[in-house]
């Protein structure tokens, strides 16, 4: 009789009694996804092998390590992907999705593969959702993908969690804190693991990221990023982090926090909850203000992050999750600048309660925004001005019928649940 045929190892098979589990997760994310108003992506299992060292770095761990790569039968070197992000760009590039939206919102759920040592929570087949939304450099888009983070881990049934927020500023102020760690490492660097030294000559702000004890000790003194970070730089975060306060999301700042890829710029953030131990990540992300232009497009901004679903699944017991009935589209307007900032956790409060809402993070014009909650089909549309801001109240529009309500700001959630448009 022959030898049974195992798995490869680092990968699991989902049974019919796990599958359940799976499905409601999955129908969770869909849904808000959904409410935040982003469109599914999905893109080939294998890409171009040049697309992970242009986009993610050929020095890094992922590129030089972890990646499943090989030469089909025309001899084109391809590669299973190691991440999301990357194909998600391509795809954006290859298909001129900017010039359908100016602000492409994608989500996605999705297998990735590394060839990297297995342990709790991490296969070499793996499986994540997440989301890129291309297109606005401002902090409002931050905000809004942050907070989609943390409500879809909270929508998913964990709690517990820890928001850890930081920025690395752009390339000017990384440049700078960069040659200011070097100086700072140059007398321990025979000190320094293998890899962290290879590092210290590649790009030193990994290092940051190291788990050895005696690195982590030394660092304890390091430069910070935040002493070099321009005052531009410094705006946008302190914008980021008085939108996530308004809208009540709790976070702290981790001035250690760069993340592990090359692309990343300004802000970056990560989940943890302290149900998986050491490593203890559910979900990150950042902006990547340069990605796309690396690979091709046309310099664009954007923001996104990925969350591990078989690590959020062992932070869970085992229950079911409804598929609660979304109420209509509702998009809200902003006259001025004071207005932007007004709407901000309002949008969050309503989508809390379940209300499928959008807004616009491009600053356009009143007629511009109108425009767009009528190319997305909203039966509803929520304004708000200098006078609202005033007198606490919003104008709720109802598109079809060109009528207005006047509701407190307060009310807002609830009275639009309660139309059931």
């Amino acid at each position: 009789m022959p030898d049974k045929i195992q798995s490869p190892k680092g990968t699991h098979d989902i049974l019919p009694e796990d599958a359940e589990r799976w499905q409601a997760a999955e129908a969770t994310v869909r849904k808000v996804m959904d409410i935040f108003s982003y469109g599914e992506i999905r893109t080939p299992a294998f890409e171009k092998s040049e697309l992970f060292a242009r986009g993610v770095g050929e020095t890094s761990d992922i590129v030089s390590k972890e990646m499943y790569t090989f030469a089909d039968k025309g001899k084109t070197n391809l590669t299973l992907k190691p991440e999301i992000t990357a194909p998600v760009i391509r795809s954006y590039i290859q298909h001129n999705l900017g010039k359908k939206s100016p602000n492409t919102k994608l989500y996605y759920i999705d297998s990735a593969f590394r060839q990297e040592r297995p342990q709790a929570g991490r296969f070499r087949q793996f499986h994540q959702y997440g989301v890129e939304a291309i297109g606005s450099p401002h902090p409002e888009m931050d905000a809004e993908v942050i907070t989609l983070a943390s409500e879809s881990l909270l929508a998913l049934g964990l709690d517990n969690l820890t928001l850890k927020l930081n920025s690395i500023g752009e390339t000017e102020s990384r440049t700078h804190f960069r040659n200011a760690l070097k100086e700072f490492l140059s007398p321990h660097v025979n000190d320094l693991s293998e890899t962290s030294q290879k590092r210290f000559e590649v790009n030193p702000l990994r290092i940051l990221d190291s788990k050895n004890p005696d690195e982590q000790a030394l660092l304890q003194n390091a430069p910070q990023i935040s002493e070099y970070l321009n005052e531009e730089d410094k705006a946008h975060f302190a914008e980021v982090c008085a939108l996530l306060t308004e809208c009540k999301i709790p976070f702290e700042i981790d001035t250690a926090l760069v993340r592990g890829l090359d692309y990343y710029t300004r802000t970056t953030f990560e989940i943890t909850s302290p149900e998986l131990g050491a490593q203890d990540a559910v979900c990150g992300g950042g902006r990547y203000d340069r990605l796309v232009e690396t690979l091709g497009g046309a310099s664009t901004p954007a923001i996104g992050f990925a969350a591990g679903i078989e690590r959020i699944l062992l932070c869970l017991e085992s229950k079911g999750l409804t598929d609660e009935k979304s109420v209509s589209h509702v998009y809200f307007v902003a006259q001025s600048d004071a207005a932007r900032n007004t709407i901000i956790p309002l949008v969050h409060a309503c989508r809390q309660a379940g209300v499928h809402t959008d807004f616009d993070s491009l600053r356009r014009s009143m007629k511009a925004q109108l425009r767009e909650a009528n190319r997305l089909g909203s039966a509803t549309a929520v304004i708000i001005g200098e006078a609202e801001i005033e007198g606490g109240e919003a104008q709720v529009k109802n598109l079809e019928t060109g009528d207005q309500t006047v509701v407190n700001f307060k009310n807002l959630p609830a009275h639009l649940v309660a139309l059931q448009i």
